[in-house]
């Protein structure tokens, strides 16, 4: 044990003081013992642990300022000493003289942490510096001291600071992932960042005070992946050869902003976009075709709250990834390709419903790789319109919400069957339009569906008894059709709606209505609709009565001629003239 070299503890709910005889382990070169309930200040028997290279004590409860013993593990190449209590002035921390270190996380303590990171000047190998959730400060920046450092990824966000831009990173020429969100920086959009480095793939600067125009790059940057400038004040147009000098972008977030004119055709030019948020600014104009037709790994689309008009997407259309479509609050016309809310649309719902999440509104939805992985990364608050009314939602299991909103519009035509094979979504609203035709029966399917509004449409017939099937409905609306018949049974969550889920519709009957069942004596009927769970024609029956009507006239006609002579001889000259007349028409014809 004196030699042991790697030692792994994390994830074992371990409590109390860490034990002493850690001090004999003088070879150790490894030790984790994140993610367990380890509290109270670091023992100084680490002090003895020279040989340690990599420290990882994140995820305890370990408070007070760190200790200077700290000074001694001088081999240090990778500290973790994140979301714990730890407290105390960067500055003045033994922090500043392991020089060895490459890689240093702070997050979510309670340091302070000069935006310059003056403390970690001399620390020529720090590549990778993770200081969220702390407090940062403005320091003093000098004039004549640079960094030796040429950091890799730097992670500053959600640190309360309220000043300029981190000078420092003028002079990093290496960076390839960059998070400073949330921190109130103030300035213009640093563009330079990007002129700078290269090799820069990711850009966070979400939630800040930044201003001004949005400025490309001088040359196009071909390293650049993820880009969420969000909630900021930018303003002016977006520049017209963004997607060009962007073109690798797979993550682009750019709303509640202040950017008007139009999107740019160039964003068609971005291959490999899969989200795409544009909502909230002041855009006008329509959804480019090069856009509708070049992003062709887009899964993402998000363009609600501008003043976006015209026909939703052009004639060429070839977004075959979209998986979530927000466009609500704009002005929108004509025929919908899927799914939208509140605009100004008309035509048929397609049968074939390929989008799975739709007209779902949070301030803060940040999209992580695909999009069966798009998680809200906190618990926020998510507002969900059914029957003209906002639901709240709150928690992590938001991250698997899914609906359908196309209320408010002017859609025709019959509710396609194929909508019951969307089996995972959770809200349907389809109210206020011009719908016709019966309720599919295969709504059963939807069984994790929990609201459900119909109401203010042109249905007809009965409700599909199979609805009772539901589990998980809680807000159920059909009011105001022409729906027909006895109401289903009143069990499991139909047993908790209220009359005001059937009103206006005169010929329903049977509990919670107060008209009796028996009391209907005539019901509606549409013959030029023929749908499931009608009282229409059944065509089988037809055709069969068709068949054995004519067999029956056939034997009545030969019974009269076998019973009456008189009829059999006018039969017989009748069928001799008709084939006399016919051969002789046909040697005329055939003779001239």
């Amino acid at each position: 044990m004196l030699h042991l070299q790697h030692l792994g503890m994390w994830e074992n709910g371990l409590t109390g003081t860490l034990p002493c005889c850690l001090a004999n382990l003088t070879s150790l070169q490894y030790l984790d013992i994140s993610y367990n309930d380890f509290p109270g200040t670091l023992p100084s028997c680490l002090a003895n642990l020279t040989s340690l290279q990599h420290l990882d004590i994140s995820y305890n409860d370990f408070t007070g300022t760190l200790p200077w013993f700290l000074a001694n593990l001088t081999s240090l190449l990778y500290l973790d000493i994140s979301s714990n209590n730890f407290t105390g002035n960067i500055s003045l921390s033994p922090l500043k003289v392991l020089t060895s270190i490459q890689e240093l996380r702070l997050s979510n303590n309670h340091f302070q942490i000069p935006v310059s990171l003056e403390p970690f000047f001399n620390h020529s190998k720090l590549k990778k510096f993770y200081g969220d959730g702390n407090e940062i400060y403005e320091g003093i920046e000098s004039q004549y001291l640079a960094p030796k450092f040429q950091l890799n990824d730097i992670s500053l966000s959600n640190c309360g600071y309220n000043g300029s831009f981190p000078k420092f990173l003028y002079s990093q020429h290496d960076l390839q992932k960059v998070y400073l969100s949330d921190i109130n920086s103030k300035g213009k959009f640093p563009v330079w960042l990007l002129n700078n480095n290269t090799k820069l793939e990711t850009l966070y600067l979400v939630n800040n005070s930044l201003s001004g125009p949005l400025q490309l790059p001088i040359h196009p940057h071909m390293s650049l992946q993820e880009l969420d400038i969000s909630i900021n004040s930018f303003h002016g147009h977006i520049p017209t050869e963004f997607g060009a000098y962007l073109p690798m972008l797979q993550t682009l977030n750019i709303s509640r902003n202040a950017l008007n004119g139009n999107i740019p055709s160039s964003f068609g030019d971005m291959k490999l976009l899969e989200y795409l948020d544009l909502s909230y600014n002041l855009l006008t104009g329509g959804i480019p075709e090069h856009l509708a037709m070049g992003c062709v790994s887009l899964e993402v689309l998000a363009l609600s709250n501008n003043s976006l008009q015209g026909q939703i997407f052009p004639a060429n259309f070839n977004l075959k990834s979209l998986s979530y479509l927000q466009l609500d609050n704009n002005n929108f016309t004509g025929k919908i390709p899927d799914d939208l809310s509140h605009n100004k649309l008309s035509g048929h719902i397609p049968p074939c419903l390929n989008i799975t999440t739709v007209t779902v509104a949070s301030d803060y939805v940040h999209y992580f790789g695909r999009l069966e992985k798009m998680l809200l990364e906190k618990e926020e608050t998510v507002e969900f319109t059914t029957k003209t009314r906002s639901y709240s939602y709150q928690g992590r299991i938001l991250s698997y919400m899914s609906g359908i909103d196309l209320s408010n519009n002017k859609l025709v035509g019959v509710i396609p069957y194929q909508i019951g094979n969307l089996v995972g979504i959770h809200t349907l609203n389809l109210s206020h339009n011009n719908l016709t035709g019966p309720i599919p029966s295969t709504f059963s399917n939807l069984k994790q569906i929990e609201s459900l509004d119909l109401s203010y449409n042109n249905l007809i017939g009965k409700i599909p008894p199979q609805l009772v099937e539901l589990n998980n409905l809680a807000v159920f609306s059909v009011a105001h059709n022409n729906l027909s018949g006895k109401l289903p049974d009143r069990i499991a969550q139909f047993g908790t709606f209220e009359e005001s889920s059937y009103e206006g519709n005169p010929f329903l009957c049977g509990q919670p209505l107060p008209k009796s069942c028996n009391a209907i004596e005539s019901q509606p009927k549409d013959s030029s609709i023929i749908g499931e769970d009608n009282d229409f024609i059944d065509m089988n029956v037809f055709y069969i009565s068709f068949v054995v009507s004519y067999i029956v006239m056939l034997l009545g006609i030969v019974v009269v001629l076998l019973i009456n002579p008189y009829w059999r001889r006018r039969w017989f000259y009748i069928v001799e003239l008709c084939t006399t007349s016919c051969y002789y028409f046909v040697v005329d014809h055939l003779h001239k």
